[in-house]
């Protein structure tokens, strides 16, 4: 009996072992395919978890570089850390507060209330792109506000129209619009103090887009603009001006739909911040700031990102400091889409303050429209 015995306990203990390495290959291969799983699919259809992300995107990039450092020593001798790498007691404050002692923002997040909902991200950052430019709402002022009568003034000499040194396109394949048609100047405005108040039925940010347009025929391109006042469909509609969007998305999915010669779409803006923030001197001459604005809630929003990098580079390397750069918004508060789903190569463009005059705004025209040639051009003799 003796043998039979041993003989069952070995069998029984071979039959356990065999059970756990089947138990722990399955695990391994599961896990296996699990890793190939998230790393193969698409960033927007990935599991994603917000507590880790906002846990680790507070955290200072050093401290990702000295942990990475720690275990390729490879990577140590080619990446040269900085000095001020954060100490032990530091990093583990970062972990466990999610506070970045040298970003204040990363505190006020977490004390005032709503400060968190702006998800808005920088994607470039020019020399003169204000912190407080992430953080502005659209809800903007009571309708009636912007609809109010104001006395307007403009004193401006349009330049006269360089001679086309292109042969000019015949279709429209720009589409230039304003969401925020409404949106004027306090230099144009006499009798208004208030930068709540810089709004104006005609003397507005319209204008500029037809200086864009203007010069882009000098460069021959084509464009149109639409002149619809949404601030009066916002009223038709009894809706408030977070609305705006939603008033013009369905004028410019018309308009797309009509021309089939359309290829960019640009929403025109200008920007709510002090003329300190959005004005910029270059060859003694004074240019409102430009500022490109993604909507990262549309799914195909990296193309855009493309375009607006491009126009970037090459208005700061022809007039350094006018573009403040490129940044992307989300969340509460925000639109998020800005109609930017509706073509690709959409994109809204922030262009100077209700504290700038026409002048500035039209020089900046003048260099966003010059800009898009150099690209449209060149992308153009790519492909031919």
């Amino acid at each position: 009996m003796f043998p039979m015995k041993r003989f069952l306990f070995l069998y029984r203990y071979i039959k356990r072992f065999y059970r756990q390495i089947i138990v722990s290959f399955s695990f391994i291969v599961i896990l296996f395919m699990s890793i190939g799983f998230l790393t193969a699919t698409e960033q927007s259809t990935r599991f994603t978890s917000p507590l880790f992300s906002t846990w680790t995107s507070n955290l200072d990039e050093q401290l990702f570089m000295l942990l990475f450092s720690m275990e390729n020593r490879s990577f140590a001798t080619v990446y040269k850390m900085v000095e001020d790498v954060p100490t032990l007691s530091e990093m583990a404050f970062q972990l466990m507060m999610s506070i970045n002692l040298d970003d204040v923002k990363t505190l006020l997040a977490h004390e005032l209330p709503g400060f968190a909902l702006f998800e808005n991200h920088i994607i470039i950052e020019g020399d003169s792109l204000d912190d407080v430019q992430l953080l502005s709402s659209e809800s903007g002022p009571p309708l009636e506000d912007v609809l109010e009568d104001r006395k307007a003034i403009d004193d401006t000499d349009e330049e006269e129209q360089k001679e086309q040194k292109i042969d000019r396109l015949s279709e429209d394949i720009v589409l230039l619009y304003n969401s925020h048609n409404r949106e004027s100047f306090l230099p144009h405005l006499p009798d208004e103090k208030n930068p709540n108040l810089a709004y104006h039925e005609e003397v507005n940010i319209t204008r500029v887009s037809d200086r864009i347009a203007e010069t882009l025929a000098n460069y021959g391109i084509a464009s149109h603009v639409d002149h619809t006042d949404f601030m009066e469909i916002l009223h038709e509609k009894g809706w408030k001006y977070g609305k705006s969007y939603a008033a013009s998305r369905p004028v410019v999915k018309k308009a797309i739909e009509q021309n089939n010669d359309i290829q960019f779409a640009f929403d025109i803006h200008r920007d709510s911040l002090p003329r300190d923030k959005t004005t910029k001197s270059y060859k003694d001459e004074s240019y409102a700031t430009i500022l490109f604005i993604i909507g990262a809630e549309n799914k195909g929003y990296k193309k855009n990102i493309e375009l607006a990098k491009e126009l970037h580079y090459i208005i700061d390397k022809n007039y350094p400091g006018i573009s403040k750069g490129v940044i992307t918004k989300e969340g509460a508060n925000v639109n998020g889409v800005y109609n930017q789903d509706l073509l690709e190569n959409s994109v809204l463009i922030e262009i100077g303050g209700y504290e700038n005059t026409l002048e500035e705004m039209y020089r900046s025209a003048d260099v966003l429209a010059e800009a898009f040639s150099d690209y449209y051009w060149g992308v153009e003799k790519v492909n031919k």
